[in-house]
């Protein structure tokens, strides 16, 4: 299996330290510690962050062949503070790297010449507009099975033109039951439950798989017409930065090891809650999970 993410590699600085992030980021490296050759697209500064980030996309087993280092713009930052729930809150600060991030000809052709399972992208990378024209060709040349939307709104980082492209762009989409409240009424101009959402995205965009996910509730999946809701794990919630990241890449890894929507949002809500278990948004698997991962493996 292989997957290519689009998106931004940064710091997230909480309680004063720095933790290697970006939602594509994270969803790249579980990717990788499942065992899929996980490549990103992206960018850091020639800094020492940047030179960090690079060792860090190392040690987690990513593909950095199309990671530019950017001689005028810094390794991109984030100011995370998180409440007592483990609930983060997103200081993002712009014209960093990852905001323009760009792909030569040759590194077009290379994504072009390769085949590819999984296409991964969110949102917020889409701020500038010449990360939307690269993003836009990456999945064209890339021609992959599945291109998977994980939402990702973070502070005023989005706009509806680019949401419904996006919405048009994928074959599955994620988001949590926050967004998708907020979009129904963004994109739709009327309340609506989760359920109908999900109607109406499927039907408007032509997209065969929606997840929603429900904090400590668990989560819903929307396929073939219908919804079906499957509860979460009870954890001690240390933070839950990089737990939907996980989720997104436990539901793709299952759903492409042959697992019913169903069963695959089973296993994407066991590792999103591991992950929220801890301090780190790519912990160690506890020997549960890794155990899920052989037979899936082994079954296909």
């Amino acid at each position: 299996m292989r997957a290519l993410s689009f998106g931004e590699i940064l710091w997230d600085i909480i309680d004063g330290k720095p933790f290697i992030g970006g939602a594509p980021f994270n969803l790249a490296a579980h990717m990788a510690k499942m065992g899929v050759e996980s490549a990103m697209i992206s960018a850091v500064g020639q800094d020492e962050l940047g030179a960090a980030a690079m060792e860090q996309v190392k040690v987690l087993g990513v593909d950095a062949s199309y990671i530019a280092r950017s001689a005028d713009r810094p390794t991109g930052t984030v100011d995370v503070i998180v409440s007592p729930d483990g609930q983060p809150d997103y200081t993002i600060h712009e014209n960093t790297a990852w905001d323009a991030i760009g792909l030569t000809s040759s590194e077009v052709e290379r994504i072009a010449s390769s085949k590819w399972d999984v296409f991964c992208f969110g949102t917020l990378a889409q701020r500038t507009e010449g990360n939307r024209n690269a993003l836009a060709s990456a999945i064209e040349s890339a021609k992959p099975r599945e291109v998977v939307y994980d939402v990702n709104l973070r502070q005023n980082y989005y706009d509806r033109e680019w949401i419904e492209r996006s919405l048009g762009m994928c074959t599955i989409l994620k988001l949590n039951n926050t967004e998708a409240e907020f979009l129904g009424e963004y994109l739709y101009q009327r309340q609506m439950n989760i359920d109908t959402f999900c109607e109406e995205s499927a039907r408007r965009f032509d997209i065969p798989i929606i997840c929603v996910t429900l904090g400590a509730d668990g989560a819903s999946v929307w396929s073939n017409g219908s919804v079906a809701w499957v509860p979460g794990f009870q954890v001690d919630v240390v933070d839950t930065v990089g737990s939907g990241d996980a989720f997104t890449a436990g539901f793709v890894y299952a759903l492409m090891h042959a697992k019913t929507p169903v069963e695959a949002i089973r296993f994407a809500c066991r590792i999103g809650a591991w992950v929220a278990s801890n301090r780190s948004a790519v912990p160690e698997y506890s020997a549960e999970i890794r155990g899920k991962l052989e037979e899936m493996q082994t079954a296909r």
